[in-house]
């Protein structure tokens, strides 16, 4: 599988041939086996080890590395479907001429077209073309993000009006996304630092403003998903106090009613012994002075309580 576009006012289907003339650069799709017949024709003399790329395999990183003719390196987009899931990784390749992808996940040939389709350039070049790659791999990010913070908020709300969810579970699943999106972000910066670098002088230094627009905006992604990490451990701490709360109430009562009952429970077992002379035993009212007793105490009891604000 391979396909080719040149940069125009937008990307156009092109031949292998066409791309190599053309003036503002090219851009190839292709899988492992494309590749190795196309490296020598397109200009690169370097081999990549496809091993890596095995679809069940998890070493993608999103990353670059400078050789003395081209930049490799490989990209790790979160599927955003299944953020638990794989990341689509694959392989790319580039120098002055173009950028060529090597992918058997279908995300990239989905992005590209995705960009011819939706993009025009006035001022078209390789430059801004990864500029608008880079930043359909944070498709979407903003608006996730916002639905985050929107639950958080629901979920802090239910916590504050006894609401019964699962709190703990759910805000350990939005821990887990913030941080595969952390990561993510993490090498996307990397990744446009090596490009400002700009070591082989591949790029315009006037284009070098997409790759700092862009890290702008992987920073301001950070900030966010910092701040939402920061309210999730906040959210957990709430929930963990409102349980300690009603479980310190629950406390408070089971102690106050056995404080109640304590004094009648000695006065009955103190009844309850098996002796042969207890002369108020015998006694006519002795069953009602012993109710009333126990009424006056408790009822002491309650007072003294309510006194000392312990009900």
């Amino acid at each position: 599988m391979e396909k080719y576009y040149v940069l125009e006012e937008t990307l156009k289907d092109s031949k292998l041939e066409n791309c190599l003339s053309g003036k503002n650069g090219y851009i190839a799709v292709m899988d492992h086996e494309a590749f190795s017949k196309r490296c020598e024709k397109l200009g690169f003399g370097i081999d990549i080890d496809f091993t890596s790329m095995d679809e069940n395999s998890q070493v993608f990183l999103t990353k670059a590395e400078v050789n003395y003719d081209s930049l490799t390196g490989t990209f790790a987009i979160p599927n955003r479907e299944n953020l638990f899931g794989d990341d689509f990784g694959f392989h790319f390749v580039l120098d002055e001429k173009g950028i060529v992808f090597v992918d058997t996940t279908g995300y990239v040939l989905g992005a590209v077209e995705q960009i011819k389709s939706s993009k025009k350039w006035k001022y078209p070049s390789i430059e801004r073309f990864i500029f608008d790659f880079l930043e359909n791999s944070t498709k979407g990010d903003l608006a996730l993000l916002e639905n985050l913070e929107n639950e958080m908020d629901r979920m802090e709300e239910n916590i504050l009006c006894g609401v019964r969810e699962d709190v703990v579970g759910k805000s350990t699943d939005i821990r887990g996304v913030l941080q595969v999106l952390r990561i993510h972000y993490e090498q996307l910066q990397d990744l446009c630092q090596e490009l400002l670098e700009n070591e082989n002088h591949f790029f315009a230094e006037d284009n070098l403003r997409y790759f700092r627009n862009f890290l702008d905006r992987v920073n301001r992604l950070m900030d966010i998903v910092g701040s939402l990490r920061e309210q999730s451990i906040q959210l957990r701490d709430l929930y963990n106090y409102k349980v300690e709360e009603k479980q310190n109430r629950l406390m408070t009562i089971l102690t106050v009613i056995a404080t109640i009952f304590m004094p009648i429970t000695l006065m009955t077992g103190w009844y309850g012994m098996n002796f042969k002379y207890m002369p108020e035993l015998e006694y006519r009212y002795a069953y009602i002075i012993f109710a009333g007793a126990a009424l006056l105490i408790s009822l002491t009891s309650i007072l003294i309580m309510k006194i000392k604000k312990w009900l």
